[in-house]
């Protein structure tokens, strides 16, 4: 107890602010985030790689999704950073985490990567991680439609009306994005191998914006591609702020002014601001945050009512939040 103690004075007496550099302010406005140092309040409980991270806005929980031997694959957390539980059944490798919020209760999103009898799977959980659907054929990669199959699915974001879209996979078979209704049928899919329009090369995060266009982290190609959210159509693309590194995760701010994007290879956040309704136009990175060296962000997600950004670092083996200072 006395060595976390003087743990935590020391990281309090080097606590700092993280502020933008050597980019240009976004119609005047800033937006700094500052590490808190205080979260979570026992890292000891991440005892894996930690690859994912979800917020329930609604009910202020935190989960996280972690791979190893022996290790629990799912830790939830409060807001304030204390330890709730965990659980370990049925997942293998996840990968991508999304909570999901209804008016008859919430539940969790999950993509497994693994390539054991769980693997190849999107599957839904409760709170308290008891299984209630799996799409995908388990342990069997393949792109089929009939019957629904995966290959390392990567990440999944679920809109309130129950309707799910999925980028697939993460380095397998598939580079595709996938809409699916309330009801699990495809509405559209689309994307195949390359670096042409509305090609991927590992599509590995998904998110919608309150305009109805949906952005996805192109990888491979360094780029982020963007989709109507009804009909699949294409929409435009940012090539020029990822020479340096591809997007490996893209969430918007609470107000969806900005997209928060992980750049895993550089240890970085990047800023950038949202293009207006109507328009994509070029990526614009209004702050980053650096992070320390072999961190690997991997994949983040934002706390839609406090505005907080949590991240998931595969490389420091733990997830850090940062709080809005505006």
């Amino acid at each position: 107890m006395a060595g976390t103690l003087l743990a935590l004075l020391a990281l309090l007496g080097s606590s700092q602010v993280l502020k933008a550099k050597n980019f240009s302010h976004w119609k005047g406005e800033q937006q700094m985030y500052k590490l808190d140092i205080g979260w979570p309040k026992a890292p000891e409980y991440f005892t894996g790689q930690t690859f994912c991270v979800a917020v329930d806005s609604l009910h202020g929980l935190v989960y996280v999704g972690q791979r190893g031997d022996n290790v629990p694959k799912v830790l939830v957390f409060s807001e304030e950073g204390y330890f709730l539980h965990s659980w370990n059944d049925t997942v293998e490798m996840p990968h991508g985490i999304f909570v999901w919020n209804t008016e008859t209760g919430s539940s969790v999103w999950l993509t497994d990567v693994g390539t054991g009898k769980y693997g190849h799977t999107v599957k839904q959980y409760s709170p308290l991680g008891k299984l209630m659907q799996v799409l995908g054929t388990p342990g069997n990669a393949g792109s089929s439609l009939i019957p629904l199959q995966f290959d390392q699915p990567a990440d999944i974001f679920v809109e309130a009306t129950g309707e799910i879209y999925v980028v697939d996979g993460d380095g397998g078979m598939n580079n595709r994005l996938l809409k699916l209704s309330d009801d699990y049928k495809e509405l559209w899919l689309t994307g195949t191998n390359g670096s042409g329009i509305g090609q991927f090369k590992i599509p590995h995060s998904v998110t919608v914006d309150a305009f109805g266009r949906v952005w996805v982290a192109d990888r491979g190609n360094k780029r982020i591609q963007v989709f109507d959210k009804v009909t699949g159509e294409w929409l435009g693309s940012w090539n020029g702020c990822f020479s340096d590194d591809g997007p490996y995760s893209v969430r918007f701010t609470a107000d969806y002014k900005y997209l928060v994007v992980a750049q895993l290879n550089i240890n970085r956040l990047a800023i950038l601001a949202a293009p207006p309704v109507g328009s994509i136009g070029d990526c614009a990175i209004v702050h980053s945050v650096q992070l320390a060296d072999e961190t690997k962000p991997h994949l983040v997600d934002v706390d839609m009512r406090s505005g907080a950004v949590y991240v998931a670092e595969i490389g420091a083996q733990q997830v850090q939040k940062y709080v809005p200072l505006s």
